[in-house]
């Protein structure tokens, strides 16, 4: 008696070959991938994009394709003889090879699904990773991510601020970065990327998970040390106290610059601009329930367009704007420099021919760099030759130096640098406090917002100028009240 052939298996199609093959290749790729990662001291982001997002979903296409394939030529397959192919699949445990199958099956399943709950997580711990949101787009975050290296937050991961805890941020970010992937990819991202992030968490829910206002009190002590653009880069300390303050209905009073927290006032404020440094309506609400509006005396908005503008309650990030991403301007980044021992300060005119090649406008940082390692050598070869010769290593250790700088505050690639994104934490280089604090927002009964240095800070005593507890520039200017500091001190040079 002849047996009757044996029926060809469903996965004989092409399909199924194809997917099977591709998840064959991927699986080896994969466990080859993730050795590498496990044995490798430094981690390279495109790796981890490879092992666990790439690899993972190739494998799975793969099975996908290697089961649809399988369901369609059984399809087919009833189409051309609906009597040989039952409807279901027939399933007898008494058969060995049919236990065989569902054990392999089930075991498989089980391997399966261990290793994509494995992935997923490696997925998204990678994807909140600080080298995946600094360097998997290389270009376009260099700025951020260089930044964000030399910053007091350095140690804190990008997603704990960006991010903070909650599924529902989570999913938020994610599927914001799913657009920006689609930006990066097609070149369609702004140069710079703008700030501030419209969609950042309240500060309540990431910054004071670690800083505490209510937990603040008195004044800190602040040196700020500057060097002068004349041939000696003479020196000059400014010792502040900084009225921090703080406190809350448990610990005492709200005092300082934190009375300006959501502790026991409550502060609420339009902006015309997107970066929030023309603010032309401040509402103030104080512990006892008391609303103050003021209006600066130059706002042109009538009360119908306040009425409709979008109105931002004030927090953290109102002044500590740049916390993490700091771009320093040329001024103070060579004085901490020169503080530091990095640049020599007896180099005649070091500080002013640093600011100026930092200052310059370059098509590319490649293009600074060569043009400083020109200029710094020239400038003394030619101005001062005795002492070029006889501190040659100084100058060209300065070269260096200057060159550091360049590359950690300026990207010309990205249209960069300290004037891109203004620091309100002070009003040095920018108007930070003098948005609001200027003398000319004025509430209905004639209150003003004043612009009292004492307010915020104390100067204190120069030991190298007398008893003087009140601050005297450098140069005389006449009298400081109708100027701010960023009409003079752009952060490029005076």
């Amino acid at each position: 008696m002849t047996e009757s052939p044996k029926p060809v298996r469903l996965s004989r199609n092409l399909i199924s070959e194809a997917g099977l093959g591709i998840a064959v290749v991927a699986l080896a790729n994969l466990g080859f991938l993730i050795y590498l990662d496990a044995t490798r001291a430094n981690s390279n982001p495109y790796m981890g994009i490879l092992t666990w997002i790439i690899a993972p979903i190739i494998l799975i296409l793969g099975i996908l394709a290697y089961i649809g394939g399988m369901l369609l030529e059984r399809r087919r397959r009833r189409r051309r003889a609906p009597g040989d192919i039952p409807q279901y699949p027939h399933i007898d445990l008494n058969e060995r090879r049919t236990r065989v199958i569902i054990a392999s099956t089930a075991v498989g399943l089980i391997l399966f699904v261990t290793m994509s709950v494995i992935g997923s997580y490696q997925a998204y711990r990678y994807t909140d990773s600080d080298a995946f949101c600094g360097t998997a787009c290389h270009k376009v975050m260099t700025p951020e991510y260089t930044a964000y290296q030399a910053s007091p937050h350095a140690h804190v991961g990008c997603a704990g601020c960006h991010i903070g805890p909650g599924a529902g941020w989570f999913v938020r970010s994610k599927l914001s970065g799913s657009y920006q992937l689609y930006s990066v990819i097609a070149h369609k991202y702004p140069r710079p990327i703008p700030s501030p992030v419209e969609s950042l968490r309240p500060a309540q829910e990431t910054c004071e998970q670690c800083h505490w206002p209510a937990k603040f009190f008195g004044a800190q002590l602040k040196v700020f040390d500057h060097y002068a653009y004349d041939e000696t880069n003479t020196p000059k300390e400014v010792r502040m106290l900084i009225k921090t303050g703080g406190g809350g209905a448990s610990g005492g009073q709200t005092s300082g610059i934190h009375w300006h927290m959501n502790i026991a006032n409550e502060i609420t404020y339009i902006a015309t601009d997107r970066q929030r440094q023309v603010i032309p309506w401040v509402r103030v609400k104080d512990r006892n329930g008391k609303v103050t509006e003021y209006k600066a005396a130059d706002s042109k908005l009538t009360d119908a367009q306040l009425a409709t503008a979008t109105k931002r309650r004030m927090d953290c990030v109102d002044c500590h704007n740049r916390p993490t991403h700091i771009y320093r301007s040329p001024d103070r980044a060579v004085d901490t420099a020169l503080f530091t021992g990095k640049i020599d300060s007896t180099l005649p005119f070091i500080k002013q021919q640093s600011v100026a090649v930092l200052a310059a406008e370059y098509e590319s940082t490649d293009a600074a760099v060569n043009a400083i390692a020109k200029a710094i050598p020239a400038y003394y070869e030619k101005t001062y030759p005795d002492i070029y010769k006889a501190k040659r290593a100084q100058v060209a250790g300065a070269t260096t130096a200057i060159q550091d700088i360049f590359r950690a505050i300026r990207f010309p690639e990205m249209r960069v640098d300290w004037r891109t994104h203004p620091d309100n934490l002070g009003h040095f280089a920018s108007m930070g406090c003098f948005r609001c604090h200027d003398d000319q927002h004025v509430s209905k009964d004639g209150k003003k917002i004043s612009k009292d240095c004492q307010i915020c800070h104390t100067v204190l005593p120069d030991a190298t100028a007398g008893a003087s507890a009140v601050f005297t520039h450098p140069v005389d200017i006449g009298d400081l009240r109708g100027v701010n500091c960023s009409d003079c001190h752009t952060g490029g040079g005076m």
